[in-house]
């Protein structure tokens, strides 16, 4: 016992040691070259001390999980929504659901500030505020038989500040899931190549789940391996049939994308969960976090240098071509997932609280999923970093600022300080395969750019046109699993807020209920992505500001839900483990919500910019980047819109705040007159460890099931 402790603070000791010498480089070096591996070491340092201590203290300290309590999943098994999964298929869907947009695109745009600021906040926001949410939201929403995250607002804070907390987490949904779609719309629009792909996804995984419920129960390493196969000859045939005669057949108009997502979107929300949306998380998972870890092997095996300056000029003038507006509060709001995100908790409590097995797993599904997306966001911003900062400026500024030449561009860019020729920037296109690379905004071609420059400079330069391709299609896939399963959550609220009109939809699994949710869930969202892809600048388009205000807004709302119910259900001493995230998070939000709404400036200021475009119109003037007088008219549409909303989602935020501290400070000062909507407790049957790899005590009690007839 003695050697093994001693093994084990050696590790560890080791572990700290590379994390601190990772934040040390990154913290200290000016002037001089950084290698992009110190940025890793930082992160994955960081990440095991999180998961080790901070997690585990969490959930065996403070939650107290108990392995002998049975999950609504077992107890509420019906084979539809809910039903026990292994604990490796869940953290495939957990992790797939979660992992959107927000940490491939997110991190490459606050890249507009330099490294230093988003990295500190990626990691350090994951471990302390973002993972924390997922989990605790993750413990008390199994505690509840799976509630949605309004819901439990509802009943833990009371009818008021629980009907701003349902209005707000779906409406902000509806705008999460438009954009989800429109970003994958982008991606697959006019590709085979990708289309053909992210179709077979579907066949393997309904292969998968009647292998694991059907043919094969519980052979979980047996249909990945089937899986994995199948996948990679998908992707490989995938190229294929885009240089072949088929190519026509996959290459689809936006317009028809866009019926496709929303019936794809209908179907996957009212299947049963292990037939198609829970193989499928999974099946992706593999190439999220293959590609992410070749990614990671690719920094370290080539040591690409991070050529972004630490912290830009922009950082503090708050005048960049990417986005306007100073570091605080607006890199914490650009990064909207990674670190910290509101639709975490809205999975957390949604599909995944009706899947779990044990309370012991909510640290591995929710704490360790939301690492994994970190790590995501983390190797998003080196690969902004490592490509020439003159080529990144002249990818992400609008043609209205730097032109529609690469002469122009040239001259534009070297205005700011990072100068690339003309003949660099033509070139980097070319490479790629690319008619052009200016403009191409929106995070997602600059993050191909960069995975192909890591790629290629393993495989050779021949092979950068297909990394790059390679990594616009892994995009859409990244971000297609999550936009089905926030289908099936924002079904799971609607029938939620329903429910306390007409109690039938209260059981998420009546089909009327399901399948009429469904359809209204698949019909809001596919309206405005319809109208997105028509008009450029409505739709969804129109919403797109406010994406990521909302979703921390949103996580303001989960961290509020958790915090009180850590004080009513008797750990009072533990709610600032929520609470210090609740107020960072706060003051970010509200201050962002502020200067978006109010600010002087018309890059920042919603309702200045449509002064500034109302007075174009009264003098005949079209203002770029309107095109005529129609988009003048909608911009300031657009502005008014985005500036009502920011403000009517924060007033929503601070009412559920302000009423959660009124019955915070009630139950303190008279605990008898608190109630809690804890689930009875029943022992649980099932055996299943707590971590993805069994300890040898859960090894022998999982033996001594199988001698004793239960099963797991």
């Amino acid at each position: 016992m003695r050697t093994a402790n001693t093994r084990t603070v050696v590790v560890w000791t080791l572990v700290a040691l590379v994390g601190a010498s990772g934040w040390a480089v990154l913290a200290l070096a000016r002037g001089e070259n950084v290698s992009a591996a110190w940025m890793v070491a930082a992160a994955l340092g960081s990440y095991a001390i999180g998961y080790r201590f901070y997690a585990r203290f969490i959930a065996y300290k403070v939650l107290k999980v108990d392995r002998t309590r049975a999950t609504p999943a077992e107890r509420l098994n019906n084979g539809i929504d809910f039903h026990p999964t292994d604990r490796r298929v869940l953290l495939g869907h957990h992790f797939a659901a979660i992992a959107g947009a927000g940490p491939l695109v997110g991190p490459v745009l606050a890249a507009q500030m330099g490294y230093l600021p988003g990295t500190i906040w990626i990691v350090a926001g994951v471990i302390f505020a973002g993972a924390v949410q997922d989990m605790v939201v993750l413990f008390f929403s199994t505690r509840r038989d799976g509630r949605s995250l309004g819901q439990m607002a509802r009943e833990e804070i009371g009818p008021f500040g629980g009907a701003a907390a349902l209005l707000a987490a779906f409406a902000i949904m509806i705008i999460l899931l438009g954009v989800l779609a429109l970003v994958v719309v982008g991606a697959l629009a006019e590709s085979p190549w990708g289309t053909f792909s992210l179709a077979m996804t579907i066949p393997i995984a309904l292969l998968m789940g009647f292998y694991l419920r059907v043919l094969r129960p519980g052979r979980v390493t047996e249909v990945s391996l089937i899986g994995v196969a199948l996948l990679l000859l998908a992707l490989v045939a995938g190229r294929w049939v885009a240089e072949s005669s088929w190519a026509d057949t996959f290459t689809l108009a936006p317009s028809t994308l866009v019926i496709w997502l929303v019936a794809y979107g209908f179907i996957a929300s009212i299947l049963p969960v292990w037939m198609l949306l829970a193989p499928r998380d999974y099946l992706s998972t593999f190439m999220k976090i293959g590609t992410i870890l070749l990614l990671a092997l690719g920094v370290v095996f080539t040591l690409p240098t991070l050529r972004m300056d630490a912290v830009t000029d922009f950082a503090t003038r708050g005048d960049g071509p990417v986005f306007a507006g100073s570091l605080f509060p607006f890199v914490f709001i650009t990064i909207a997932c990674g670190a910290l995100s509101g639709f975490h908790a809205l999975i957390s409590s949604g599909t995944t609280p009706k899947m779990i097995q044990k309370e012991t797993q909510v640290r591995l599904i929710g704490y360790g999923s939301m690492l994994m997306e970190s790590s995501v966001a983390v190797m998003a911003l080196v690969a902004a970093s490592v490509i020439d900062p003159g080529l990144y400026f002249a990818m992400n500024a609008p043609a209205g600022v730097i032109g529609d030449t690469v002469q122009n561009a040239s001259q534009v860019v070297g205005s700011w300080g990072y100068q690339i020729s003309p003949q660099d920037l033509a070139e980097a296109a070319r490479q790629v395969e690319e008619s052009s690379l200016l403009s191409r905004t929106g995070g997602a071609p600059t993050l191909a750019v960069g995975v192909s420059e890591i790629f290629a400079q393993v495989t050779g330069d021949g092979m950068r046109a297909f990394w790059y391709h390679f990594a616009i299609m892994f995009e859409a896939l990244f971000i297609l699993t999550a936009l089905d399963a926030g289908t099936r959550v924002g079904r799971f609220m609607l029938q939620d807020t329903l429910g306390n009109v007409y109690k039938p939809f209260r059981n998420v699994s009546w089909k009327p209920g399901l399948v009429i949710t469904s359809g209204i869930v698949c019909g809001l969202w596919g309206y405005f992505l319809w109208v997105g892809v028509h008009e450029p600048l409505g739709g969804i388009n129109q919403l797109f500001p406010v994406f990521g205000i909302s979703n921390q807004l949103l996580a303001a709302v989960a961290l509020t839900v958790c915090t009180t119910l850590l004080v009513k259900s008797g750990r009072l001493k533990w709610a600032w483990i929520t609470g210090i995230p609740l107020a960072w998070d706060t003051t970010v939000t509200l201050t962002a919500s502020w200067q978006k709404v109010f600010s002087s400036d018309p890059r920042v200021g919603f309702f200045k910019q449509r002064e500034v475009y109302q007075d174009g119109i009264d003098a005949g003037k079209v203002l770029p980047p309107a095109q005529s007088m129609d988009d003048m008219h909608t911009i300031v549409t657009n502005s008014t819109v985005d500036g009502v909303l920011s403000a009517a989602l924060a007033l929503l935020v601070v009412v559920v705040i302000v009423d959660a501290a009124r019955v915070c400070v009630r139950h303190v000062r008279r605990p008898a007159l608190s109630t809690l909507s804890e689930a009875r407790y029943v022992e649980s049957k099932i055996v299943a460890p707590a971590g993805l790899f069994p300890t040898r005590e859960e090894k022998e009690e999982a033996r001594d099931a199988v001698g004793a007839g239960q099963g797991g």
